[in-house]
């Protein structure tokens, strides 16, 4: 796969003007954060900025593995079936099942570092939260509150008179997916240290609790945008390797006691 292929499961939003990065080179928003007043809303922002592209080294406090924001909500939360910011500031509060009630758009983001960064929820006063929030309104900007727009979220993949089959998920997986995350799903790091792509599974991915870990889930996120730049799989390659990478281990639910969540697939 020619690109992340994973995991950090939480909102959605777009950049500067409604939908602007529905329409705009990914590789312009670093400009456009760098070009942000110095005040302090502007200086807000690109910390927020900076904390949702490297989890780890700018919210280190609450990160428990290697995955960023942008892991699973690519290209800094702008791209469109991939989970974008700019879709899901106007949805809260909402409903979430895994809390069985309405949440706010801050504990949404609480369940991210939860689940998927395997980490702690930050405060909701903390620096680290108010900044990922100013990130996201000004993604969000021109958005009409409440809308649902196309690209929200990851898409449902269609039936296909199939079960999924991680061994045929395994063989997908070492051709499609294994140059960029490795054959062990550890990902790769670049020459700074850095996860250049992202890893898929042990103690450096997801838990068991993510929505990632969610085979359908999964799947439609795989096939929306994978390998990265040139998504080609078909609806059953897409089902077949998220099947075979949620057979692999990773760090239990927290939910649960620890010898369940190990239990648990």
């Amino acid at each position: 796969m020619t690109a992340p292929l994973l995991t950090c499961m939480l909102l959605a939003l777009a950049a500067g003007a409604g939908g602007a990065a529905e329409r705009e080179p990914a590789q312009g928003l670093a400009q456009r954060v760098a070009s942000l007043g110095k005040d302090k809303y502007g200086e807000l922002v690109a910390q927020g900025y900076r904390i949702f592209t490297a989890t780890p080294k700018h919210a280190y406090r609450y990160s428990g593995n290697a995955l960023s924001c942008q892991s699973c909500h690519l290209d800094g939360g702008t791209r469109r079936d991939a989970a974008p910011l700019w879709a899901a500031w106007g949805q809260y509060p909402a409903y979430v099942a895994k809390r069985d009630r309405v949440v706010s758009f801050e504990e949404r983001i609480q369940d991210c570092f939860r689940f998927s960064l395997n980490g702690l929820a930050p405060p909701l006063d903390s620096h680290e939260m108010r900044a990922l929030v100013a990130y996201s309104h000004w993604l969000s900007q021109g958005e009409v509150v409440g809308a649902n727009p196309p690209g929200r979220g990851f898409p449902s993949l269609a039936r296909t008179g199939q079960d999924s089959d991680p061994q045929r998920g395994k063989a997908a997986f070492a051709s499609q997916c294994a140059a960029c995350h490795g054959a062990q799903g550890e990902g790769r790091r670049g020459a700074d240290g850095a996860y250049l792509f992202p890893p898929l599974w042990g103690a450096n991915s997801y838990n068991k609790g993510a929505g990632m870990h969610r085979t359908d889930l999964l799947a439609g996120f795989i096939k929306a945008n994978m390998p990265l730049g040139n998504p080609t799989l078909s609806n059953q390659q897409a089902l077949d390797i998220a099947a075979w990478i949620q057979l692999q281990e990773r760090w239990p639910d927290p939910r649960k006691g620890l010898l369940q969540g190990l239990l648990d697939k």
